[in-house]
């Protein structure tokens, strides 16, 4: 399927209004990115929360966190086997790629033992559709602008009676515009009453403040998605060049930067 008719997601319209040259280069040119400790980190902490959450949290603390050591394990030797230089890593502030590698591994299995100990105290109660299936990296397609747009959903949790996507953040960045989309979804697909969502923040070993999500429409969201389809459509990629390049990951075949 070629770019121009995939359906799309919060991630690639996020890129697309940020740089839409980097958009252009990762997922047009395909560009090899340069690899990132950051990004094992956070799919190794998911796995390992979303085994703990369908084991019904009954692993124990040391297997959750063997979860994260061999997801985090694997994914990082196989971009070491493409990229052994780990100078060419990126990483966050005055870390090495050699040091973040290392750093992050030990703070994921802290992060990870304190997501368990964390939702022992206080939940979450996951929930559960309408077909029985717990709701965990839940898939949805829907329609917004005239645009398909999928995407995977963490956590849907009940609070109070009412369903409130839940996403899991390892670093600092957040989106309300992920939120946002994952609340219309969810009142599409299942019928159900969504006015909140939230943030686990693993930096923390907390919840964020809830995040209204009944100040947005449909409508609105649709018109970014639509916005970002019609210029992807018509090879529009205008490059943004800024204090981002820093963390962009195929900055190297980017003469803007």
């Amino acid at each position: 399927m070629s770019i121009e008719t995939q359906p799309r997601s919060v991630s690639q319209t996020e890129q697309y209004e940020k740089c839409a040259w980097r958009f252009y280069l990762q997922r047009v040119e395909r560009v090899t990115p340069r690899p990132a400790a950051w990004s094992h980190h956070g799919t190794a902490f998911h796995s390992a929360a979303e085994a703990w959450e369908r084991s019904s949290r009954t692993m124990g603390p040391e297997e959750v966190v063997e979860v994260f050591h061999d997801e985090y394990t694997t994914l990082t030797n196989k971009a070491l086997d493409k990229e052994p230089d780990t100078d060419r890593w990126l990483a966050a502030g005055r870390y090495t790629g050699g040091e973040d590698i290392e750093r992050r591994y030990v703070l994921g299995m802290e992060q990870t033992r304190a997501y368990v100990e964390w939702s022992q105290a206080n939940g979450p109660d996951i929930w559960k559709t309408p077909d029985g299936e717990t709701a965990l990296e839940l898939y949805f397609l829907v329609e917004l602008g005239g645009v398909q747009v999928r995407g995977y959903i963490d956590q849907l949790v009940t609070v109070k009676n009412t369903v409130r996507p839940r996403d899991l953040k390892t670093g600092s960045t957040k989106s309300k515009f992920q939120l946002q989309t994952y609340g219309i979804a969810v009142r599409e697909l299942y019928g159900v009453e969504v006015n909140d969502a939230d943030w686990y923040l693993a930096k923390d070993g907390r919840l964020s403040r809830p995040v209204k999500l009944d100040q947005v429409s449909a409508d609105e969201l649709g018109e970014r998605y639509a916005d970002m389809d019609a210029g992807v459509k018509r090879g529009d990629f205008p490059a943004n060049p800024g204090y981002d390049c820093n963390f962009c990951d195929v900055s190297h075949a980017c003469f803007f930067r």
